[in-house]
């Protein structure tokens, strides 16, 4: 993964992150298969070298049981800020 990403791309991982730090804390009580959530996860698709953290979260944000849902959403998240931090797509290692 290319390390020097500019300005531009770093504020779209940002608010792709936000986009999904919300559904995720949202995906306690609602599904959050919505299309915000959606264009985050595409976003996010080019910094991620494996799919399967970003694939988590979208088919965890559509299931019924809220339980499974919250858990998934979460795994899927973490995995996401993994692969960022691995990447160097992430300026704040907070995220």
């Amino acid at each position: 993964m290319d390390r020097s990403l500019s300005h531009h791309q770093h504020v779209i991982v940002d608010l792709a992150l936000r986009i999904l730090r919300a559904a995720m804390v949202r995906s306690t009580t609602d599904r959050v298969d919505t299309i915000e959530v959606r264009l985050a996860l595409r976003c996010l698709l080019q910094h991620c070298p494996d799919r399967w953290p970003l694939e988590m979260f979208w088919d965890a944000a559509a299931t019924e049981n809220a339980i499974g849902r919250a858990q998934g959403c979460t795994a899927g998240f973490n995995g996401i800020v993994r692969q960022l931090r691995l990447a160097g797509a992430l300026r704040d290692p907070s995220a």
